[in-house]
């Protein structure tokens, strides 16, 4: 259980104790009710603004036990749930000191939600209807052997992912095992979509000005959004191209729509075209949650921390090695 986990449930102690017998109960809607509608902001558009919760236990791939399957059982999503919390329990000690070691964190700490999707959707991609990342192109192939070959040797900094030097983790927006909120907030002609995820703060003005010369380029894209009716749609590139989402490179071109369809929830639904990394464009939609939390600073200091320890440990195999080849003598 995280820290916010153990507010959010003495919170809800605290208010169920206090709400009359039918308000627990709750009351069905009419259905003469009007279809709900989005408030507006003082600019006319949509309201998105406060905090929204992207947690879930629904993998981004289908697993294979679901292979053919787009949507589960209500007995299947429970059975999932139960598994998957106990597969990921990082308390657990079994496996040995490397199991152990690979759970880093214990599960205060861990924020993955409890179960799956609302419509119980098998994998969060959509499209292709396998539910899977397509495959990788053949220049994505060779591009990638020579950077794990650069990985391998660790010269420098620059050689590790991103997300390991607390730096992004880059777009779409999609659960981690932690930090899964947003903060959005409008203002005329803009809106702003912070992530709890290392605290990254996206600008996307809505003026429909051109995207920024090809040379200009942000871990995070350059942005443009406009609204279809009720939906924001997001158009971004620009990218760096180094640790983007899934192997995606310099040539992503990611489209996203967030559309408000209810009081409580957002559809956030993205489509990834990067003809030189995958075979073929794919999508997926998320549901975000709203929340009356607030998000925590993300202070990232484990990275920062570990990266002279990292390369130290890289320089100490080399110099191993290259002891171990001086006694054998010239081959």
């Amino acid at each position: 259980m995280s820290q916010r986990v153990l507010v959010r449930a003495m919170t809800a102690v605290i208010g169920l104790a206090i709400l009359a017998p039918e308000q627990v109960a709750g009351q069905t809607p009419s259905s003469s009710a009007k279809p709900w509608k989005p408030s507006r902001t003082p600019d006319g558009q949509p309201d998105f603004q406060g905090v929204w919760d992207m947690a879930t236990l629904t993998a981004l791939e289908r697993p294979a036990e679901f292979a053919g399957k787009e949507f589960l059982t209500e007995q299947e999503a429970a059975e999932f749930e139960k598994r998957t919390l106990e597969q990921l329990d990082t308390d657990r000690r079994d496996g040995g000191n490397e199991a152990d070691l690979r759970r880093n964190y214990n599960q205060f700490w861990r924020e993955r939600g409890n179960s799956v999707v609302a419509s119980r959707r098998s994998s969060l991609i959509v499209d292709p209807p396998d539910g899977k990342i397509p495959a990788f192109t053949p220049e994505w192939r060779n591009k990638r052997a020579v950077r794990a070959q650069a990985a391998r040797l660790l010269s420098g900094p620059e050689d590790l992912a991103l997300r390991i030097r607390c730096i992004t983790r880059g777009l779409p927006m999609v659960p981690t095992p932690n930090n899964n909120f947003f903060r959005i907030v409008q203002s005329q002609g803009y809106v702003v979509i912070l992530q709890e995820m290392m605290y990254e703060a996206r600008i996307i003005p809505l003026d429909g000005r051109p995207h920024a010369h090809p040379n200009v380029r942000a871990y995070m894209g350059d942005a443009r959004g406009h609204w279809e009716g009720d939906t924001l749609v997001i158009d971004t590139t620009n990218f760096i191209g180094k640790s983007d989402f899934l192997g995606a490179d310099e040539n992503l071109h990611l489209t996203e729509y967030l559309t408000r369809t209810d009081a409580d929830t957002i559809l956030y639904k993205f489509t990834i075209n990067d003809p030189t990394a995958f075979t073929r464009p794919w999508s997926g939609e998320i549901p975000m949650r709203k929340t009356t939390e607030d998000l925590f600073a993300y202070e990232c200091h484990e990275g920062n921390y570990s990266l002279p320890d990292i390369l130290g440990g890289a320089r100490a195999a080399e110099k191993k090695a290259a002891d171990e080849a001086a006694k054998k003598g010239p081959q």
